[in-house]
């Protein structure tokens, strides 16, 4: 793989949001909103129930790392809707430009983009709210990477079905993250769900994170076995999200769709 051609892949996303402030605002408003409306639950909650639970180390925390994970599938969503919105596919494959390398500058942009997010709520949970950190310590940071790898695979996941299915389809990328959610256990044990429900939850890598983080926060204890099966999930779902994008691209370029990519194209 080339590092100028990533890069070039990163630098372009990055003129877009230096000629653009408006592209600015979306890294890190919804974040601040979120954090804002939770810290104010879990102070509320703080207030009614005298149960000596930590409700903001719990469901702010929760909310902060479910938050970013959102930001990280977006991260390369976006970046990749950038190429659809422009109709600039054609420009790009007709380059030396490899999927390998195209998906990689993706990838990298998302990083960039979602640690402003992630800086921000920090920031703001700390201030505001007083959300501390030092209840989870260096155990925290395994499982933040986690949710960083699990939303890099479906960010490019999504990518290659708005690929296949054509711009239209964009919408089935944004509510991922709240359709996850329910399944994933970020407010609650796994076990408060019905037994279907459960069977999917362990089958998708932040159920595990959450349910170690409460393991931190409630028992002081790591969860080295949660965390290495999250870490296997997040990984073969990462190998699997790019073996799927590969096979939407050779289709896409075998079948002509990537030269008459429009709005309505299904095909």
């Amino acid at each position: 793989m080339s590092l100028n051609r990533i890069g070039a892949i990163v630098l372009r996303q990055l003129y877009l949001l230096r000629a653009s402030p408006v592209r600015v605002l979306p890294l890190f408003a919804w974040a601040a909103i979120d954090i804002v409306l939770w810290g104010f639950i879990t102070r509320y909650l703080s207030t009614i129930v005298a149960t000596g639970i930590n409700f903001v180390s719990i469901l702010l925390g929760a909310v902060l790392m479910w938050d970013f994970f959102g930001r990280v599938m977006h991260g390369v969503t976006t970046a990749f809707l950038e190429d659809v919105w422009s109709r600039n596919f054609l420009n790009l494959f007709a380059s030396p430009l490899l999927i390998s390398e195209y998906l990689t500058g993706l990838v990298v942009t998302s990083i960039l983009t979602s640690l402003v997010g992630l800086v921000v709520m920090l920031v703001l949970a700390s201030a505001a709210f007083g959300l501390s950190f030092a209840a989870y310590g260096a155990m925290f940071l395994p499982f933040l990477l986690v949710l960083f790898l699990f939303g890099i695979a479906l960010g490019v996941f999504s990518s290659a079905v708005v690929l296949r299915l054509g711009p239209a389809s964009e919408w089935f990328v944004w509510p991922v993250p709240a359709l996850l959610s329910p399944f994933a256990g970020v407010f609650y044990p796994l076990d408060t769900l019905p037994a279907w429900m459960q069977a999917v939850g362990y089958l998708l890598p932040p159920s595990y994170v959450f349910e170690g983080m409460r393991a931190i926060v409630l028992d002081g204890a790591f969860a080295g076995q949660l965390l290495a099966w999250s870490v296997a999930l997040a990984l073969l779902y990462i190998v699997l999200a790019c073996w799927f994008f590969l096979r939407v691209y050779r289709h896409a370029v075998r079948t002509g769709l990537i030269a008459r990519y429009s709005a309505e194209s299904l095909s």
